[in-house]
């Protein structure tokens, strides 16, 4: 479970094992704790409750997050609930520990700035932790009887016990180091504070506040903060367990966002694998794509304003020539500084959807936002740096469908020429969706009887890199013919209007994706990414280190629900599937574990992995897919993409000759447009050089420069020669370029 409060506090917080884990601040992209945890003693001697697994979890009402945790044990039962102080930066716990003869200890492992190296940590009244300008104060109203700070792994709270049986160590002071702090609590009820500061004593003031103000005032403000938000969702009718997982889900999405800079959403406040390892890292970075899936969601059941502040985060943080980084701090940082060009379009669909939700009123910065990111597909598309797994280079069916759309979702923002080049360049690349992404008679088209499939992702874009070769990157670097991969991706292209959903080749592709990636389990089915995968725990269940065997995404299964919408079916089971395959607090996760239970390891078929959870993306998902199930279309259908779609009669006339992305046929009766990013000169010949001319590039829209060949040019010649002269570089390409019309009817 995540928690936060709505208000001035910093301050997110993540359950796990019916404990804290990772708690973050100032910011949802930075973890300052690993665990506080809590070991109880008593006649049966003593326990760590994270390793027991024996506890319940409650809230108030499915949009109030105000965790109670119930632990009980033979001989013991611990009651925690957990609120966040709206107005401070201080977590609060509660506590009540009832059994004859039992003691409670609370175990804090600080990773102050993200990282458990070099941290400091003082015991005495209360147990403090600083590093830099990170701080933080855990003091209880109570008090410590007795404390002690140590070193993990050598000389912390749980080792004590384990060698002493008792807390038998009380040492003052751990420095320059991997710490932890242990406490045990003079009282067995009471409440215990965790404030952060930029000081050791801005956060024992913060601490010491929240405690004299009172946990009951608290408790009554954070209830009452979330209940207002709530109350303004708009859940579609649906069955009970459906109902309540679209509240938990809508309720992930506004815990993600960052206070300090409104509209970022981090992918997961987790770290997958996180307890297998040391690693800082995770999925606490904004990426553009999640943050519009959760815009959309939001957007889909009420939440309006909150999609508009994810805009406004989009606008301020776009690069100057219109991408977005990979991803980023909430602070508009970059992180991993890939280009994924599905992310680059997405903010369009965006901002398109809240116009047809007319909800862009008074906003500014939008429409430069979309003519700078539409520059940027312009200039670099369809071809993307990354797919959306962010894996491979090439042309995605997922990547590329996006594109398109919002090539033309942006044409209405704009007129004439720019308006023009949009549709033409859209036109153009949704015709060619198949020669880039769909091969026939591949590796499994015999095994499934069908003539063809759309692949994974097509290295560069030719049909005859479709026979090119694949490194898949969680194998070790192993590649595999582009052909032999196939991935759900091409659904999208159904999601967003550009295919029918009987479409022949959709079809073919369903025959061998459901043979290839779907996975059943007791709890219903999910889907793969691709057959091959390599991002997922290993056959024994050990954690994912580099290279494991993919599992299945619950995500997936709400892509497989919205096709069978778009089929005209009810997609209400893919919606229990995914509501059946949460963890305790009712998250979804990234995966979930498809092979034999393992209890030794929590790996139960069809419930969470070790891999993030929640994953905003996935339940962002599931409130689409609950909202589409209700409006008979995905929220991702923009009506102006159907209606031009619809209107429009004839293909493309103009299909956009470049360098990196060339074609040897014209189609019958249509005009090459020679698309280049800067001046040059065409240098220009029929059949074997003859009727030399040169013809100077003209200003395209974007920043793009082109020199048109109409249709009648080709008028009785077999082949086109050209080669292009660079005005600004001042020299020749050093290609000889060569097309020919293909027949009339061809």
């Amino acid at each position: 479970m995540v928690t936060t409060a709505l208000g001035t506090s910093r301050v997110w917080v993540t359950l796990g094992h019916g404990i804290i884990n990772e708690i973050y601040w100032p910011a949802t992209g930075t973890p300052q704790i690993r665990d506080l945890g809590f070991i109880v003693s008593g006649p049966f001697g003593w326990v760590e409750i994270k390793r027991e697994m024996l506890y319940e979890i409650t809230v108030p009402a499915p949009y109030v997050p105000l965790p109670q945790i119930v632990h009980e044990g033979q001989g013991y039962r611990l009651v925690l609930e957990l609120a966040t102080d709206p107005l401070r930066d201080v977590v609060l716990v509660s506590f009540q520990l009832t059994g004859e003869g039992t003691r409670l200890y609370a175990l804090l492992a600080p990773h102050l700035g993200n990282s458990g190296m070099d941290n400091n940590a003082r015991a005495g009244e209360e147990l403090l932790a600083w590093k830099g300008e990170n701080a933080l104060c855990l003091t209880c109203d109570c008090g410590f009887s007795r404390s002690s700070a140590g070193y993990v792994g050598v000389s912390d709270g749980w080792h004590d016990f384990a060698e002493n049986g008792r807390m038998a160590w009380s040492f003052a002071e751990a420095t320059l180091g991997n710490v932890a702090l242990f406490g045990e609590l003079q009282a067995n009820e009471g409440t215990l504070a965790l404030g952060f500061g930029e000081s050791l004593e801005g956060a024992r003031t913060l601490a010491r506040s929240s405690l004299s103000e009172g946990y009951g005032l608290i408790r009554q403000r954070f209830i009452d903060g979330w209940e207002a938000w709530g109350q303004k969702l708009i859940i579609p009718e649906c069955p009970p367990d459906i109902e309540r997982e679209a509240f938990i889900s809508s309720l992930v999405l506004k815990v993600h966002e960052d206070r300090t800079f409104p509209g970022s959403i981090v992918a997961s406040l987790s770290v997958p694998w996180g307890q297998s390892s040391d690693s800082s890292g995770g999925y606490h970075l904004v990426w553009a794509r999640d943050c519009v899936e959760a815009g959309l969601a939001l957007v889909a059941v009420g939440q309006v304003d909150d999609a508009r502040w994810m805009l406004s985060y989009l606008v301020a943080t776009q690069a100057d020539d219109g991408r977005w980084n990979q991803n980023s701090f909430p602070d508009g940082r970059p992180y991993w500084t890939g280009i994924q060009l599905d992310e680059v379009g997405f903010p369009i669909v965006l901002a398109s959807k809240l116009m047809e939700e007319d909800a862009l009123a008074g906003m500014s910065g939008v429409e430069a936002m979309i003519r700078r990111a539409v520059r940027y597909l312009a200039h670099n598309g369809p071809i993307s740096a990354q797919d959306r797994w962010e894996e491979n280079a090439g042309i995605s069916p997922f990547t590329l469908g996006i594109e398109i759309v919002a090539l033309i979702a942006a044409a209405r923002f704009f007129e004439d020429e720019e308006r023009d080049y949009c549709l033409s360049l859209a036109d153009y690349w949704n015709e060619r969706i198949e020669d880039w992404t769909y091969y026939k008679h591949g590796p499994f088209a015999a095994q499934y009887g069908v003539d063809g499939y759309y692949v994974r992702i097509g290295p560069t874009g030719t049909d005859e890199d479709l026979r090119g070769r694949i490194e898949v990157k969680n194998r070790g670097g192993e590649t595999v013919e582009a052909a032999a991969l196939v991935g759900m991706e091409y659904l999208y292209l159904v999601r967003l209007g550009l295919r029918d959903a009987n479409d022949p080749r959709i079809q073919n592709t369903l025959k061998v994706a459901e043979g290839l990636l779907k996975v059943e389990t007791p709890l219903g089915a999910a889907y793969r990414r691709y057959n091959g995968d390599g991002y997922g725990e290993h056959e024994d269940g050990s954690p994912f280190d580099g290279i494991g065997i993919g599992r299945a995404w619950p995500l997936l299964a709400g892509e497989r629900g919205h096709f069978d919408l778009m089929l005209g079916h009810d997609p209400l089971p893919y919606l229990a599937t995914m509501a059946r395959m949460t963890g305790p607090g009712g998250l979804i996760p990234e995966q979930v574990w498809d092979g034999p239970s393992i209890p030794s390891r929590g790996l139960e078929p069809g419930k969470p992995t070790g891999s993030a959870m929640p994953l905003v993306w996935a339940h962002a998902e599931f409130l689409k897919l609950l909202v589409a199930r209700q409006r008979k279309r995905p929220l991702e259908l923009l009506a102006s993409v159907e209606e031009y779609l619809r209107l429009k009669e004839t293909k493309n006339d103009t299909w956009h000759w470049r360098p990196d992305l060339t074609f040897d046929v014209v189609p019958a009766g249509r005009d090459v447009l020679v698309d280049m990013p800067a001046p040059f000169v065409l240098h220009l010949g029929f059949d074997g050089w003859q009727n030399l001319e040169d013809r100077p590039s003209t200003p395209l829209a974007f920043g793009r420069h082109g020199v048109r060949l109409a249709a009648r040019d080709f008028d009785g010649r077999l082949v086109a020669d050209f080669t292009i002269y660079l005005v600004d570089a001042a020299q020749w390409e050093g290609r000889d370029h060569h097309m020919r019309p293909a027949q009339p009817g061809v």
